[in-house]
């Protein structure tokens, strides 16, 4: 499922990068190849959860990339606040800022990096499958 999401945020990214050059903050250098690489991460981790020898590791980069575009998130919240702009409301925003942590997980998860608080199972093998 995480694989879904991120991988349509890429195509979106991609395909309708204005909504999104809005959000970048006034430091990020060259806002549109910054969004351009992003569906491109975004897109590559999407592939990355989906192959067993590379879910560890896309799984470790999603949740990268969530820390990394998280001042964006604030910053499209903040600009709702002060400025009235962005289109969503704070019943957006706020859970959005505040499921960042979730999202990280979710991803360390999703790649097999942790499996807190859900232990995934090892079951003893039979004797007649050694």
């Amino acid at each position: 499922m995480l694989a879904a999401v991120y991988l349509v945020a890429g195509v979106l990214h991609l395909r309708s990068p204005a909504p999104f050059l809005t959000i970048v903050p006034a430091w990020v250098p060259d806002p549109a190849a910054m969004i351009a690489v992003t569906g491109l991460c975004e897109i590559l981790g999407a592939v990355g959860l989906c192959i067993p020898r590379l879910r560890w590791i896309a799984g470790v980069m999603l949740a990268a990339y969530a820390v990394c575009v998280f001042p964006a998130n604030v910053k499209h919240a903040v600009d709702y606040m002060t400025l009235g702009r962005g289109g969503l409301t704070l019943w957006y925003h706020v859970p959005r800022l505040l499921l960042q942590p979730l999202i990280v997980w979710w991803a360390l998860f999703a790649g097999s990096v942790v499996d807190w608080p859900f232990r995934r199972h090892s079951y003893p093998r039979s004797a007649a499958f050694r």
